[in-house]
């Protein structure tokens, strides 16, 4: 899932993005809120934090603008313990949650994937789709109970595909979410690592979890259970 940090303090910024980021995140970040803005109007996002006391451009006027241009992916925003008046201002512009400064990372992740569970339309932490277990928690994948070893992209290209099982994803958007902006893009590896999940996930060959569309992408074929 990809997720975009918008906050000018580096102290706060900076060990964020890499707890993110060790925690299986494609992490994207702007230091302002016109920088903030270009990357919600113009990347396909999952979600957003949004510090609300952004130079160039305030936070919640960015997060105005963003809903403005149709962007419906959940936005959690960061405000000052005493300024009150933001979080009711972040909600009414469009947020959908708020943590207020100085807080506990593990209670911002709590809230990024609850986020995220609620914006996919899943109920708990862990995904299910036939024998395949996914924990969006803990990141441990495992098929008829049995723990698979997967890769960071193999866990983002998997989870991906599963909370849109039933779905047909191109290698385009695949692509767009499992990568960060900077990070070196070849959606020819995309076919790579979909063929290390298949043997993973499958080995005998009997479940055929993941189909491919010639020319359209791929659908991840069994139903969600949980």
């Amino acid at each position: 899932m990809r997720i975009l940090v918008v906050e000018d303090e580096s102290g706060i910024r900076e060990p964020l993005v890499q707890r993110l980021r060790g925690e299986g995140f494609a992490v994207d970040v702007a230091v302002d809120g016109e920088e903030g803005l270009y990357y919600t109007c113009e990347y396909p996002l999952d979600l957003a934090i949004v510090d609300l006391g952004l130079p160039k451009l305030d936070g919640i006027e960015m997060i105005r603008r963003t809903r403005d241009q149709g962007k419906a992916f959940p936005i959690l925003i960061l405000t000052a313990r005493s300024r009150w008046q933001e979080k009711v201002d972040g909600l009414e512009a469009g947020a959908d949650d708020y943590l207020v400064k100085p807080f506990h990372v593990e209670e911002l992740l709590a809230r990024v994937r609850a986020l995220l569970r609620r914006s996919m339309g899943v109920a708990n932490s862990v995904v299910r789709c036939g024998p395949i277990a996914l924990d969006t928690g803990t990141q441990d994948v495992s098929v008829d109970g049995g723990s698979l070893n997967l890769t960071a992209y193999e866990y983002r290209l998997l989870q991906y595909l599963m909370l849109n099982t039933g779905k047909i994803v191109s290698k385009g958007e695949l692509t767009e979410h499992i990568y960060e902006e900077d990070e070196d893009r070849d959606s020819n590896v995309i076919e790579v690592f979909i063929g290390r999940l298949r043997k993973k996930l499958d080995p005998e060959n009997s479940l055929k979890p993941i189909e491919t569309l010639r020319g359209r992408g791929y659908r991840f074929n069994l139903p969600r259970t949980a």
